[in-house]
């Protein structure tokens, strides 16, 4: 199947052709069709998949094909849990709709919201935001969407974890009945089942990996360690493998601040990414990785969700998530567009319960390697990982610095910790 034989128009296919692009993906495949002939969805994809062009093209050959009153009005809402993911989709409206007369904006918090206004003011056709600074906009009353014809929730489930429902439920009531929703989650919990019966219409079904499930093209291993270790693990497996690109997850923004200044100690090029970065400084660090300027690119899980490198060769999960489906959307970030990647976690004796529940999940073991000189102390015993501080003094690192502190389980979240992403 080709993306002409899925029915879009000529100007889409001229943007698909300029992004080098032949042949849709299975999401692609099954999405698009379903979307044009205006039904909602359900959609089960994680990232890597092309789902952002899984709806951003119908969306746009739905709007192409609609008659409209003159002027720009918001026809079409995209929103995400993150300034990043935000930033991407925004990106890849401009990309596939250059050849279209629309008009798209993104809006986020962390930046100042005049620029918004002023560009809401404009006239725009497509709006891709997060829940917090929509609201805002909202609040003010500098934003109309009564004549929104299209909803799109992207990695809905992030959203419910980051405490966003009840924004989402508000801007739901003040948008028109009559629509078309889409919404697409990378797990289906009891929580976005619900959200999906309320947000919409017998939608069709649609998933193209099962849930929860890690990536076939993904190489996974585990280097078992002692924690006051991992670093030096970290610099010996990047200098040695000369990896050039490389994402480290971190539980902590205060633990990704301090590995990536360790990292510059150990003369390997780093930066930081996360929530109470400004975001001037997040955009620069991603573009700084992109490019190449810097070698490795320090992150936790929310900040990271946005993050999209169709050829990123390296995922360290640096310390192991408390909630195990965040390993799957971390290790998610490389093997894209059919690409060979690789995942390695550095994990003590404190993780292994972490690594059962990871691999109970995904339904595999996966290979344990204790490499020669770096192999744990078995003297040493597993503490519980503390939520809130360090771990005890007899096991203090040597001149890294203590271990860092684990994230309080996201159940706990409220609706400020998701805040600062707006």
């Amino acid at each position: 199947m080709s993306f002409e034989t899925l029915g879009l128009c000529k100007e889409l296919l001229k943007a698909i052709k300029e992004q080098g692009y032949e042949t849709p993906t299975p999401i692609q495949r099954q999405a698009i069709p379903v979307i044009l002939d205006k039904k909602d969805i359900l959609a089960g994809a994680q990232t890597g998949t092309g789902k952002t062009a899984g709806f951003t093209l119908p969306m746009l050959e739905l709007l192409s094909r609609a008659k409209h009153a003159k002027g720009h009005h918001i026809k079409a809402l995209i929103l995400t849990p993150t300034r990043e993911l935000a930033a991407q989709v925004g990106e890849s409206v401009e990309l596939y709709g250059k050849h279209l007369p629309f008009k798209s904006t993104v809006i986020f918090g962390g930046v100042k919201i005049g620029p918004q206004i002023s560009k809401l003011k404009g006239g725009v056709d497509i709006v891709v935001a997060t829940p917090g600074r929509l609201l805002d906009h909202l609040m003010q009353k500098t934003i109309d969407l009564s004549h929104v014809s299209f909803l799109i929730l992207d990695e809905a489930d992030r959203m419910l974890d980051m405490g966003f429902i009840n924004d989402i439920k508000k801007v739901l009531a003040v948008l028109p009945k009559q629509r078309q929703n889409l919404l697409f989650s990378a797990t289906y919990s009891q929580e976005i089942k619900q959200l999906s019966d309320r947000l919409l219409n017998a939608p069709t079904l649609i998933e193209v990996a099962r849930a929860n499930t890690s990536s076939e093209i993904v190489e996974q291993s585990v280097y078992l360690v002692d924690c006051e270790r991992k670093r030096e693990l970290l610099t010996h497996l990047i200098n040695e493998g000369k990896w050039k690109q490389v994402l480290v997850f971190t539980r902590t923004k205060h633990g990704a601040n301090r590995l990536s200044a360790q990292l510059e100690k150990d003369g390997i090029t780093s930066a930081a990414i996360h929530g109470n970065k400004s975001q001037n400084a997040r955009t620069k660090a991603l573009d700084d990785f992109k490019q190449g300027l810097v070698r490795v690119l320090v992150a936790t899980d929310i900040a990271a969700r946005g993050i999209d490198i169709d050829q990123l060769p390296h995922v360290v999960n640096f310390e192991l998530p408390n909630v195990s489906e965040d390993y799957v959307h971390r290790i998610g970030r490389t093997g894209r567009a059919g690409n060979q990647g690789e995942a390695i976690s550095l994990v003590c004796i404190d993780e292994h319960e972490y690594l059962a529940n990871i691999e109970k999940l995904i339904k595999k073991d996966i290979q344990k390697i204790a490499l020669k000189g770096f192999k744990p102390d078995p003297s040493i015993k597993a503490e519980a990982i503390n939520m809130g501080g360090n771990r005890g003094a007899r096991n203090k690192p040597r001149g890294t610095g203590a271990k860092a502190p684990a994230n309080k389980p996201r159940s706990g979240q409220s609706r400020n910790a998701g805040r600062p992403q707006k």
